[in-house]
């Protein structure tokens, strides 16, 4: 009989729950896809910016306010991309950890094309080298980035953060948030590891499909509703897509909308994309009266509510430019 005290105690024991994934809160979906790719079924992210939102322009929700004040790991790309972030990620608490992902050691980075014709006008260049691949601090204290930014309006000079639609970018950020997470869980290093090069293996061999099912549509001449698809463009060896507007949440002046229209009759554009949660209204005005077919609509972060992983994002842009070019 003394024994069973000390029994129920060893039950007791052993039904404790394993200790709790670490809270990861991310700015966007595609950093969101990236991040649960590699926790698994260990946790669930915490994703700030509604699909139909702005990426450069947004203010959180009380309830994204409290998420992120209690993170251990917050992951974004970085103020280049959401300035409404950078203040909120600043004052996080010392023990909060930060992973930019623009700043991760291996990532692909190109200007904002000063000519839209011409892939003359981006240039790659790496993370710079001052820049840790992950960072541990909780904020930086001086905001000293390498590139001038209108954080107000995002004025579309310098650094292009849209880095997530080079799929290149995929592996060297997995391999950091895999990383951060572990610095987070030890305990679970080795399944975040795993994760992360099972994701990035399937993201390279994706990278090749793709690479195949545009290969024929290198030549075609397109318009978008705002630049955010350079990387997209580059990577996959296709033209530069013409834009109606310079920022998703900026609208184009009549003298650029009639630019537009002369570079559509000029280049013979084969079709025009509107974009998720934007009026197509002007982009119509755009083509008409020419033999520009109107596509599909596109989305840099993914407009689909049930594109949950990274692949259906880069799929998504392929199979809705495809569609419209084989007409």
């Amino acid at each position: 009989m003394p024994r069973l005290p000390i029994l129920a105690a060893a039950l007791t024991m052993t039904a404790l729950p394993a200790l709790a994934a670490p809270k990861v809160v991310t700015d966007m979906s595609p950093t969101g896809a990236l991040v649960q790719e590699v926790m698994g079924d260990l946790g669930e992210v915490h994703v700030l910016l509604p699909r139909a939102a702005s990426a450069h322009q947004y203010t959180m929700r009380p309830s994204d306010a409290r998420a992120l004040q209690r993170a251990d790991l917050l992951v974004w790309m970085g103020p280049e991309l959401t300035p409404w972030l950078d203040k909120s990620a600043a004052n996080l608490a010392d023990q909060t950890q930060q992973l930019r992902l623009l700043r991760v050691e291996g990532t692909i980075l190109q200007d904002y094309a000063q000519d839209e014709d011409d892939h003359a006008g981006h240039d790659d260049h790496g993370a710079h080298d001052d820049h840790d691949d992950h960072e541990h601090e909780a904020h930086d204290h001086d905001h000293d980035h390498d590139h001038d930014h209108d954080h107000e309006g995002h004025d579309h000079h310098g650094v292009d953060p849209h880095a997530w639609l080079n799929p290149q970018n995929a592996a060297p950020w997995l391999q950091g948030i895999a990383a951060a997470l572990a610095e987070q869980d030890p305990d679970n290093a080795s399944t975040y590891q795993a994760n992360a090069d099972a994701a990035a293996k399937r993201i390279a061999e994706l990278d090749a499909t793709l690479f195949d099912q545009l290969a024929p549509w290198s030549d075609a001449s397109f318009v978008v509703f705002h630049d955010a698809y350079s990387y997209f463009t580059k990577h996959f060896g296709l033209k530069s897509a013409v834009a109606l507007s310079l920022g998703d949440a900026t609208t184009p002046s009549a003298a650029r909308v009639q630019m537009v229209r002369d570079q559509v009759v000029e280049s013979g554009a084969v079709c025009a994309f509107p974009e998720y949660a934007h009026d197509p209204a002007l982009l119509t005005t755009v083509v008409e009266g020419t033999s520009t077919r109107i596509g599909g609509e596109l989305s840099p972060e993914g407009a689909d509510d049930d594109a949950t992983r990274y692949d259906d994002i880069l799929t998504g842009l392929a199979d809705t430019l495809v569609e419209c070019f084989e007409g």
